[in-house]
């Protein structure tokens, strides 16, 4: 009997098939096909855009021409500016120098110094010649500063005056 419900169970449950599935295709949509109709083009319409086109060159050329003048004078100015920021520096180096060696005499003075009256006679004397060679030092560096300035503007200014009269 056992024969029997095995077998029985075996054909109670059906087997698989393998169904092959159907290849799937992208859809093929052709693209329409527009055709510009042929007509001939007026000869003043052409000459119009040909002159357009003439135009907008000339135009572009001059802008280029103008912008390459305006990055020249800025190169310049900035070289100018450069270089003439840094010789202030250099003056302003100078006048520190000068005057941290007056003021190391002045202390070398006063350390030799053998009275009261001596030390103030000798910072007296300090205190009216640093006035004066101040007053020449920031006299030369503002002197120095208004020729920097001068000097970079200039560029600018002649610029200036050269795209005014082009245009």
């Amino acid at each position: 009997m056992t024969e029997a419900t095995q077998a029985a169970t075996s054909k109670s449950k059906p087997k698989p098939v393998a169904v092959a599935a159907p290849a799937f295709d992208m859809p093929k949509f052709e693209m329409p096909k527009f055709e510009i109709p042929k007509m001939e083009v007026p000869a003043a319409f052409r000459e119009l855009a040909e002159k357009g086109i003439s135009q907008a060159k000339g135009n572009y050329e001059k802008m280029k021409t103008a912008a390459e003048q305006a990055t020249d004078v800025l190169e310049e100015t900035y070289t100018t500016a450069s270089s003439g920021c840094s010789d202030y520096g250099v003056k302003l180096i100078e006048t520190a120098r000068t005057n941290s060696n007056a003021a190391f005499d002045l202390f070398g003075e006063l350390l030799t110094a053998k009275s009261y009256s001596e030390v103030v006679e000798k910072t007296t004397a300090y205190m009216r010649t640093q006035f004066e060679t101040m007053t020449a030092q920031a006299k030369e560096l503002s002197e120095h500063a208004q020729k920097v300035a001068t000097e970079t503007a200039e560029p600018i200014k002649e610029s200036i005056g050269t795209f005014n009269k082009a245009a």
